[in-house]
């Protein structure tokens, strides 16, 4: 059967564009279809300065929101990154087949670099490595398929790299994974500024939706969604990059086609009117089912711990054959019990 992995950092709440461009898919299609793994990517979140207690607080938030929306602990594996000593263990070995050049190529890492470095700040080391960590968040479990936004496409490709390397020089050890992407909203844009990615760490929450957001707050972002000059609904990503948005977001809610719906409106103003009955009720379910949640913490606690059990018996045999091939000398044995001689005979 297909392996996939996925993974979602807890750095701000989760938004619209987490749900459609990766977190439906995942609950709706991929844990039905294929052995699925997924994963709270905790250790990512401190790349950047951070606050331990919200890192805390917003990782569990984030797992239980993975559960409000349909992830079924009885057909996937669902765990906190941190919890599982494989990932980094793993890191380090890649590591030593990446490159310096390879890390600073990195998109994400040209964009948050210079923002750290305006801030006052130096560049936290993780942050040019993390795509490391990344690949062998992927290449532990053996994963065929990794469902992305087209903002992470590169860091599959950088897997793939890196586990080719890999098997070159020590020998067969990493499954070469694939990036899927769904065909509507793989990549939901900022209400007020829908040239840039709806993204859960904006200083500014005006653009975004989050998934536990009202459902009156919902209405009133999607109500004062920046539009386009002129009056005219058409879907053009180019040239309409306000209306093309809220085409995708109706389309994803509603399972039609961006390019089909823009015939049917005839101003901004109904357009936004059904995006945002769309999008309320399509979040209605999460929101409810992730209130009976915060009230059952025992049994989350007990959905992460037994999938980090799982995760490790997954994860442990690819990682220490990649420790063998690499050259690292296995631990010896633990001794054998002493059996006491029986004086009396």
């Amino acid at each position: 059967m297909t392996r996939i992995f996925s993974g979602v950092k807890p750095t701000g709440h989760l938004t619209l564009g987490n749900y459609l461009g990766a977190i439906r898919g995942w609950a709706e299609v991929d844990q039905h279809r294929s052995d699925s793994v997924f994963c709270v990517v905790d250790l990512h979140a401190l790349t950047v300065d951070h606050d331990p207690a919200r890192v805390r607080r917003l990782s569990r938030q984030a797992a239980t929101l993975l559960l409000a929306s349909g992830i079924d602990p009885d057909r996937s594996v669902l765990f906190v990154q941190s919890h599982v000593d494989e990932h980094a263990r793993l890191s380090y070995l890649l590591e030593c087949v990446a490159s310096d050049g390879e890390m600073r190529r990195m998109i994400q890492y040209k964009e948050k670099a210079p923002v750290e470095q305006a801030r006052g700040g130096s560049v936290r080391l993780s942050l040019l490595t993390y795509p490391v960590l990344m690949a062998a968040d992927i290449l532990a479990y053996g994963a065929d398929e990794v469902p992305v936004g087209d903002d992470q496409t590169q860091h599959v490709e950088l897997t793939r790299d890196l586990a080719a390397r890999f098997n070159q020089r020590y020998g067969q050890t990493f499954t070469l994974p694939r990036a899927t992407r769904p065909e509507v909203a793989a990549r939901v844009m900022d209400l007020q500024d829908p040239t840039s990615k709806m993204g859960k760490s904006h200083e500014s929450g005006a653009g975004i939706v989050y998934l536990l957001d009202e459902p009156d707050v919902v209405r009133k972002k999607i109500m004062r969604a920046v539009t386009d000059s002129g009056s005219e609904v058409v879907y053009d990503r180019g040239t309409r990059p306000g209306v093309s948005n809220l085409l995708e977001i109706l389309a994803a809610c509603e399972g039609g086609n961006p390019e089909g719906l823009s015939g049917v409106y005839e101003s901004y103003g109904a357009l936004k009117r059904d995006t945002a009955d769309a999008v309320v009720e399509l979040l209605r379910p999460v929101r409810e089912r992730h209130r009976e949640l915060v009230r059952d913490s025992a049994y989350v606690e007990g959905v992460l711990r037994t999938g980090a059990e799982r995760a490790r018996e997954m994860s442990r045999p690819t990682v220490d054959a990649a420790y063998r091939a690499i050259g690292l000398l296995p631990p010896a044995p633990a001794p054998a019990d002493v059996v006491p001689v029986n004086m009396a005979r």
